[in-house]
């Protein structure tokens, strides 16, 4: 019975996401997740994971930008998500986040590179939930608007059979509230660009760190210079690229991205 009790023991305290991270790739080998070049202006602790790039701030432990390239065939993965939330272990102990400094804070680990565009690998759906790639969101704002854009990208990529390059990240400053033993900022806003590899065509959104922000996304689109002017950051875009005004956006099938869904993955998927 005793050794019964120290398996049960061990098994408990073992962490239901605990998986085996690999070091992060040289930055150069995520050239093809950002195919018009790395944000500059801001300086930071780079790395290339398996989809995504991103650029942490290991004194706000806060991923200052990601970029990634959603292509039609990786928007409709079909691995189940697994809340693997772990701490990056290629950034040391004090200078990263943990998975402990968002309990009971109110604040959801909000993806930056969403868990539903990394879900084609297992690999790489893990590393979706390396801390280097969360951020504070209100939980209103993370399973709401924000929610609902990761959703309309897909539903573009797939309908438009085109791929986007995506930017995204917080925005916030040193008057910004921290959470957590490891005093992580809260930002006070969030920006996403998304932009279409075949046309050019590019749009913005600035969401404030606010619970209940709505669903119509017209209402945060920013200008690009805008975003730009607010993150101290200068993205990179194609030749071609063209600024679609808000209101102008492209339509979305929701119900398209989930029969193609169903589609490939089947029904336990969605």
């Amino acid at each position: 019975m005793k050794k019964l009790l120290f398996i049960l023991s061990i098994l408990l305290s073992t962490p239901v996401w605990a998986w085996d991270q690999t070091p992060p790739r040289p930055l150069d080998a995520c050239r093809t997740d950002a195919p018009y070049g790395f944000p500059q202006g801001r300086q930071g602790y780079a790395e290339c994971r398996l989809a995504y790039a991103t650029l942490n701030d290991t004194q706000a432990k806060l991923p200052v930008w990601t970029v990634y390239t959603l292509t039609p065939t990786e928007a409709l993965g079909c691995l189940p998500r697994t809340n693997a939330f772990v701490a990056d272990a290629s950034i040391p102990r004090g200078q990263r986040a943990e998975p402990d400094d968002y309990t009971g804070t109110g604040y959801d680990r909000g993806h930056v590179a969403p868990d539903g565009d990394m879900s084609f690998d297992p690999q790489v759906e893990y590393e979706s939930f390396l801390m280097t790639n969360m951020m504070p969101q209100l939980g209103g704002l993370n399973r709401g608007i924000w929610k609902l854009l990761e959703t309309t990208i897909r539903g573009w990529v797939v309908q438009r059979q085109q791929s986007y390059a995506i930017y995204a990240g917080p925005i916030y400053s040193a008057g910004d509230p921290t959470i957590g033993a490891n005093r992580v900022t809260v930002p006070h806003a969030f920006y996403k660009i998304v932009i279409n590899t075949a046309t050019g065509e590019t749009l913005g959104w600035v969401f404030p760190q606010a619970g209940n922000l709505g669903n119509d996304l017209t209402r945060f689109r920013a200008p690009i210079s805008n975003i730009q002017q607010q993150t101290g950051l200068r993205f990179g875009f194609p030749g071609n690229v063209r600024e679609i005004p808000p209101g102008t956006e492209w339509p979305v099938d929701f119900g398209q991205l989930t029969n193609a869904k169903r589609s490939r993955c089947g029904r336990a998927s969605e």
